[in-house]
């Protein structure tokens, strides 16, 4: 028998959301609600293309607070509405991902979902490279997304 573990590479984020996971799938998948809220505090994003669809490229720049510009390129993997979205995601022109992301919404009943995104970076020293800015920037995303929802 042989076994493996993705522990030593995998980042879990969950945030509690209140409100439906038909909305939280509408802010995750449609351009001109993800635009608004996508990415850690203060940072905004330019969006050279998207299309939302297994297959399908998502390709935009995040801009930093401090003027630092990264090239962001996404290619979904598979949508299942409204329970899960699948992405591998990398810098823009890199020939291979950085990580894959499997993004659940999970119905809690009383308009309240839970947003978990499972992260598994391609190797154990991408994600030790990473882990301190990624797993804040992944928590202040979704904080980002609970407010955005708010005024859908």
């Amino acid at each position: 028998m042989h076994t493996s573990s993705t522990k030593d590479r995998e980042m879990i984020i969950t945030r509690d959301i209140q409100a439906p996971r038909d909305l939280l799938w509408r802010a995750w998948t449609e351009p001109e609600h993800l635009i608004k809220w996508w990415g850690p505090n203060g940072f905004t994003n330019t969006f050279h293309e998207i299309s939302v669809k297994p297959g399908g490229v998502w390709r935009f720049m995040m801009h930093s607070p401090d003027g630092v510009d990264y090239p962001n390129k996404i290619i979904y993997k598979e949508l299942v509405k409204p329970e899960r979205i699948v992405y591998v995601h990398a810098e823009d022109g890199a020939k291979v991902h950085h990580f894959e992301s499997v993004v659940t919404f999970d119905d809690l009943g009383n308009g309240k979902t839970r947003v978990t995104m499972k992260v598994l970076f391609v190797t154990k020293e991408e994600f030790e490279r990473v882990k301190g800015y990624a797993i804040e920037g992944g928590q202040q995303t979704l904080g980002r997304l609970a407010e955005h929802v708010k005024t859908m």
